[in-house]
């Protein structure tokens, strides 16, 4: 069956004839055909052009999104690139200032409280004990013949032997104790509420694991040894008091022979105070 509308190219053609053809040139309807014809390809061709032009602006609006998406891509990672730069450096700084602070209060060798961060707890053990009328012991703890070692061994064995020291401290000291190097050869301990006889204990027990320690030749005796001086802190009395009690009761210890502990009595002369960093 024939379609009633044929194809547009059909029906192109057919017009196209009946306008060439010279036996409908006088036809009443052949002039109004043609206008109509012409009107039609007009139209066609604007929009020929209106399709070309929507075309053309589809893709230009394409091009423009990807654009817009690629650079928008590129600068979330620029930024996202920004914001590790940026957790790097502040990952950094927070390292450096826990270094700062590290190197300003503790001890490089032994890692243990420098002078600085051992007055700190000294003053404040010593505010806390005149508030509630408590006590606690400070030692005084010294290698003996430190020099020797160093001069017949060398600074590396003497440094290890520094190094045995804060470990045999730290070994067996309570959470809330404070072992420090005061300087040199020279270390502090603070025991808070332990009077004297418990703290002996705990520094006999120091003393023995130090005793351990070998010491290659030539050493004399390839071993270590420690005098150490013990003051109980009076309350209300300057913590300088006790630490030059703590002193003079390791002299005492040096000068009867080494390798011994003291005890400082009540009445231990304090006329000469330890002078803090701050003060000396």
């Amino acid at each position: 069956m024939t379609s009633a509308f044929p194809p547009p190219s059909s029906l192109e053609s057919r017009i196209s004839q009946l306008l060439a053809d010279p036996v409908y040139d006088g036809h009443p309807l052949r002039q109004a055909l043609e206008d109509l014809w012409e009107t039609h390809r007009d139209l066609d061709r604007r929009l020929d052009r209106i399709a070309r032009v929507s075309d053309a602006f589809q893709s230009m609006a394409r091009e423009r999104e990807l654009g817009l998406q690629e650079r928008m891509e590129r600068d979330l990672r620029r930024l996202e690139k920004l914001a590790r730069i940026s957790d790097r450096y502040q990952s950094m700084m927070r390292d450096l200032n826990v270094a700062l602070t590290e190197a300003s209060t503790h001890d490089s060798l032994t890692r243990l409280p420098n002078r600085r961060l051992l007055t700190d707890r000294l003053k404040a053990e010593a505010e806390r004990a005149d508030r509630y009328d408590r006590s606690f012991t400070v030692v005084m703890i010294d290698i003996d013949h430190f020099k020797r070692i160093n001069d017949a061994c060398g600074h590396d064995v003497g440094d290890s032997v520094l190094i045995e020291l804060a470990h045999a401290m730290g070994a067996e000291l309570r959470d809330q104790d404070c072992a420090g190097r005061w300087g040199g050869e020279e270390f502090v301990l603070l025991l808070p509420e332990t009077p004297l006889d418990a703290a002996v204990q705990v520094v006999e027990r120091v003393r023995d694991r130090l005793n351990r320690v070998r010491v290659p030749y030539p050493h004399p005796t390839g071993s270590v040894t420690a005098s150490a001086g013990l003051a109980e802190h009076i309350p209300g009395t300057p913590v300088t008091a006790t630490l030059t009690r703590a002193d003079t009761a390791l002299l005492t210890a040096k000068r009867n022979g080494r390798d011994r502990i003291e005890r400082a009595g009540a009445d231990t002369p304090a006329d000469l105070a330890v002078p803090f960093p701050s003060e000396a």
